[in-house]
């Protein structure tokens, strides 16, 4: 594996939300240290206090970015314990964040390197590490600074978490629900259970009539459950968590 010698993109990972000022001290913070970087903001709203689900989430959209993007990445209900703060390479992406399980799947499904970071601020607020500490962590590595002058090697904390996850794990902005099953390892034809629904495949949502419920493989390659014209998780009452399985 080998290191770029200048990152191309900043991405945002959060669990923040759009409102408040938490998303905006962040991204100050990472102007400061790297202000010819660009930043974009992938997710706010990421599983609120849950790196489990949020990692399955995170480890679909890696793929969509080049080698050469560092994702920094704050779902951190611990912040301020135990949990090490961690910058993990993998196959020339960079992900800086806690090591609280959030890089679990994006990690196990590729060769990587990880290290404690062992950097630390003159500022570093126990409640804010996403500003004082992974913020600048991620804006040295874009403009090129080596990961062995920040911090120390070390391995990820292990989960024992499956491969996929027979979970709802997102529900986005028009109700749609995402779950933790990748869709290249399920039959296309097979029917989806969850809440007490039997929910049958589709490909688009015009295949289907407004209203009707259809699981479908999405855009990041995960199992999803829609509703044409509809908000599924109001209508299957579904929320982040909740089991789902399949029926032949």
């Amino acid at each position: 594996m080998t290191e770029p010698d200048k990152i191309g993109m900043i991405v945002t990972f959060t669990d923040f939300g759009s409102s408040g000022p938490y998303l905006g001290q962040m991204r100050a913070a990472l102007y400061r240290h790297a202000p010819n970087v660009p930043v974009v903001d992938l997710l706010t709203d990421a599983p609120l206090c849950n790196p489990k689900s949020s990692a399955y989430l995170l480890a679909a959209l890696v793929p969509e970015f080049e080698p050469g993007t560092v994702f920094l990445c704050v779902v951190d209900p611990g912040v301020g314990g135990a949990r090490a703060p961690v910058a993990v390479e993998s196959e020339g992406r960079w992900f800086v964040g806690p090591d609280n399980g959030l890089f679990e799947l994006a990690a196990r499904r590729r060769s990587h390197r990880a290290w404690e970071i062992t950097w630390r601020p003159e500022r570093l607020s126990m409640t804010f590490h996403g500003r004082d500490l992974f913020a600048p962590i991620a804006a040295r590595l874009a403009v090129g600074e080596r990961m062995e002058t920040l911090g120390r090697p070390t391995s990820l904390q292990p989960q024992d978490w499956p491969d996929d996850l027979a979970e709802v794990v997102y529900v986005d902005h028009y109700g749609n629900v995402m779950t933790g099953l990748r869709g290249a390892g399920v039959d296309p034809k097979d029917a989806l259970v969850i809440s007490g629904h039997v929910i049958s495949p589709a490909e688009r949502f015009d295949q289907v009539e407004p209203g009707q419920p259809f699981w479908y493989v999405n855009s990041c390659g995960l199992v999803e459950i829609a509703v044409n014209q509809g908000r599924a998780d109001s209508v299957l009452c579904v929320r982040i968590g909740d089991f789902c399985g399949y029926m032949k």
